[in-house]
């Protein structure tokens, strides 16, 4: 089992792929993502479960390097809550997006960085104790900065309460990672054979929420296909161009800056996915960017990660 959940945190991207095309093809499979039980929305427990993994995973030495190395997180959290949102607006007004597919796109912009920055960071030879600074201080931020953000650039065209918007994430973001905490203090050396597998577990539910969103929404993402998949790819990344333009002008070091590249351009779109389908349930289309980003993002930074990987083996080589 553990080779299986392996196996599937290595080809994440590609998993994320097949169920988004599993998507299109069977939308009636993935029904019971967009359904409730009790009560609660099914995308926000998948979350939820993805957000207590990520809380299992982390360990005191990770807030450690917060109090270590503050300008370096500062850099990137700035850097995420500001170049991402403030991208996510000026492209949508460019393409003149629909109002609901705007409103996802900037939802992509204004929420933390992704958990899988952290893999692509490792595979790209940045700063993986950063990296996991980083995604943990900007997701901590988010319940406020988010909506925050989110109300300053759409408050023009769309209305929506930006409290209701703070309660969910405290709901689907740091109840989860605050429970995993505690658990993983409990268990102490068990939480070891949990954290082997809730990387996997996070991926298949990554995975469904793609699946579940791109089902439901089938005929309205074929009516404006290219324009939100152009959309999306320039959204991404441009944030990793410009990430790294920060890294470098602000003095950080190659590892440094290709981590704040990553941790810029890799967003926690299944938390903008869930966001679009609780806090905007009339706009459906609102939850598409998040779900073709959550796809795309692994496979950018994938060839990231390669690219710089490339760069550096030849940069080491004699001349």
């Amino acid at each position: 089992m553990k080779k299986v959940a392996k196996l599937i945190s290595r080809y994440f991207g590609i998993i994320i792929i097949v169920f988004m095309i599993l998507g299109f093809l069977t939308p009636g499979g993935f029904k019971w993502v967009t359904s409730k039980v009790f009560g609660q929305s099914v995308i926000n427990i998948l979350l939820g479960i993805i957000m207590f993994g990520m809380g299992m995973t982390l360990s005191l030495d990770d807030f450690k390097i917060v109090l270590k190395r503050p300008l370096d997180v500062f850099k990137g959290t700035a850097a995420q809550f500001i170049v991402m949102p403030f991208l996510a607006f000026i492209l949508s007004k460019i393409f003149g997006l629909e109002e609901a597919l705007m409103v996802g796109v900037v939802l992509v912009g204004t929420c933390p960085g992704g958990t899988a920055s952290n893999v692509i960071s490792y595979m790209a030879g940045g700063d993986v104790a950063l990296s996991v600074a980083m995604t943990t201080v900007s997701t901590l931020l988010a319940p406020i900065l988010t909506p925050a953000i989110t109300y300053l650039l759409i408050r023009q065209t769309v209305n929506f309460s930006p409290v209701s918007m703070f309660l969910s994430i405290v709901q689907v973001v740091l109840l989860p990672i605050a429970l995993g905490l505690i658990i993983k203090a409990l268990i102490k050396e068990k939480a070891n054979i949990v954290e082997d597998y809730m990387p996997a577990i996070s991926a298949i539910a990554i995975a469904c929420i793609v699946g579940g969103v791109i089902g439901a929404n089938k005929e309205k993402i074929l009516a404006s296909f290219g324009l939100i998949v152009v959309v999306v790819i320039l959204h991404n990344i441009l944030g990793y161009i410009l990430g790294l333009f920060i890294g470098k002008l602000t003095g950080m070091d190659r590892n440094k800056s290709i981590t704040l590249a990553i941790e810029v351009g890799m967003q926690n779109s299944g938390l903008a996915t869930s966001l679009a389908a609780s806090q905007f349930a009339t706009m459906p289309l609102a939850a598409v960017p998040g779900a073709l980003f959550s796809a795309w993002h692994n496979i950018s930074g994938a060839i990231f990660a390669w690219i710089a990987k490339s760069s550096e083996s030849k940069a080491s080589q004699p001349n």
